[in-house]
């Protein structure tokens, strides 16, 4: 698989947010620097339902957003493209969760969950580095290392989506990158081993909705931020 983990490219430049005291707020040089609230902390203001439904406010727990038990993941309500997404993240014991980009439909395919019309972003309690760690680009790139914190604690993690890149950071650190240019063929990776999407990643669309995943178990998300990517800046 040909991911480079020395490129020095602009993505390593943007300001990430960080966790603080002051919970789901904007502060004023992030608004300087672009960024957006997409959470309030108190309301599901702005998400919905994979069928486009307004979310009950159960989902709201001490000022985060629990997608357990929902109707597979919380979608924000606007498809993006060119993106930084910023948040942090909390699990329980064997969870399994996820979050979810470029889902190009909220319509499910026949036979297929919606999750088969987007990249997933594990997130997962699973101790050692691979396809489905916290970080990996679900059962496509495996992550370098598990850079998560202990069950219980809070994390932050930095998604940038722009154009045929896809990297994701971990408490700091870039734990994967994908560049769909590399993805010719359904259920193959550029190496030629299988993986379980028959998709040709090379094609998939490259905007779409996000949204946070629920796999059967409790993860919380808070101080989630966005950073449209001006399309001038793509090379």
């Amino acid at each position: 698989m040909k991911v480079c983990w020395k490129v020095v490219s602009a993505l390593c430049l943007f300001a990430i947010p960080a966790m603080g005291a002051e919970q789901n707020q904007i502060s004023e040089p992030e608004k300087q620097d672009g960024w957006q609230l997409l959470f309030d902390g108190k309301s599901t203001t702005g998400w919905m339902t994979p069928k486009q439904k307004p979310l009950p406010a159960m989902h709201v727990q001490q000022g985060a957003l629990n997608p357990h038990p929902c109707d597979y993941m919380l979608v924000y309500e606007k498809p993006l493209e060119n993106f930084v997404l910023a948040l942090d993240f909390k699990i329980t014991e064997k969870c399994n969760s996820g979050i979810f980009v470029r889902t190009k439909s909220l319509e499910p395919r026949p036979g297929k969950d919606v999750g088969f019309n987007g990249i997933e972003i594990a997130i997962d309690a699973a101790p050692e580095p691979g396809f489905h760690t916290t970080g990996a680009i679900y059962d496509l790139v495996p992550t370098r290392k598990n850079a998560m914190k202990p069950v219980g604690e809070w994390n932050h993690m930095q998604i940038t989506s722009r154009g045929v890149l896809l990297t994701v950071e971990v408490n700091g650190e870039q734990v994967s990158q994908i560049n769909f240019d590399q993805w010719n063929e359904a259920n193959l990776r550029p190496d030629g081993s299988a993986h379980k999407f028959d998709v040709a990643y090379k094609d998939h669309p490259r905007s779409g909705y996000i949204g946070l995943q629920d796999h059967g178990s409790d993860c919380w998300y808070r101080n989630i931020k966005l950073k449209l990517l001006p399309a001038s800046d793509l090379k």
